[in-house]
């Protein structure tokens, strides 16, 4: 499971309540490994649409995005390789000033369009735009809470998406994803905004994170 529930159990050292979700690969972040390093073109491979195209360093396809004309507005989803949806990110339909997105396992069913609720309807995370009103935390982006809550996030992205330099940190400020520029082999060459690197720490899931950058794409692009 990319997402799993746990109940009492003690994460990056701090206890956490029962029945939370946590994005995990199989450890915690901050865990001894190696980062996995995968390359983000803003760009779908499928002609007319748009999207994103992400491989990793001997590259092969690893996620893909493929946003299609006329596809529901608000709402992305995350495929893999193969083209199965892993996670689907959906702005939330309410009226306040904040901007906030709920993301899904899979490719999750309209909640509004049916009376009975389904573990793909209910929420893992609910993502919310930062909004600096007292300029305070001025480097702050977005708050990542667990399931339905926003009492205390579980993860806040620094940073400037526009400028690809990003950083991904938990609850106690320990860095477990970076969105970086690549920089070219070649002297003088640049990839510029469209090529970008998602840096991951072990035990972070790569899928998630990829998630993440969806949804900083929809706020600031």
């Amino acid at each position: 499971m990319l997402f799993r529930r746990l109940r009492s159990r003690t994460v990056h050292h701090e206890r956490q309540p029962e029945e939370e979700y946590i994005a995990t690969g199989g450890g915690g972040g901050g865990g001894g490994g190696e980062w996995r390093s995968l390359t983000v073109w803003r760009k779908s491979l499928v002609y007319s649409c748009t999207g994103f195209t992400v491989i990793d360093s001997c590259g092969d396809l690893v996620y893909r995005v493929d946003n299609y004309i006329g596809q529901r507005r608000g709402e992305v989803i995350l495929m893999d390789a193969s083209g199965k949806s892993v996670l689907t990110v959906r702005r939330r339909k309410k009226l306040t000033p904040i901007e906030n997105w709920q993301v899904y396992e899979g490719e999750a069913g309209d909640a509004s369009r049916t009376s009975r609720p389904s573990s793909q309807n209910q929420p893992i995370c609910t993502v919310k735009k930062h909004v600096n009103l007292l300029n305070a935390n001025q480097n702050v982006l977005a708050y990542v809470f667990l399931g339905n809550s926003d009492k205390r996030y579980a993860y806040r992205i620094e940073g400037s998406y526009p400028n690809r330099s990003c950083k991904v940190l938990d609850s106690s400020r320990r860095v477990v994803a970076e969105i970086k520029r690549k920089e070219a082999m070649n002297e003088g060459a640049s990839f510029g905004l469209e090529v970008f690197l998602l840096v991951v720490c072990p035990g972070f899931d790569s899928g998630f994170a990829m998630t993440l950058i969806l949804l900083l794409d929809q706020m600031f692009s």
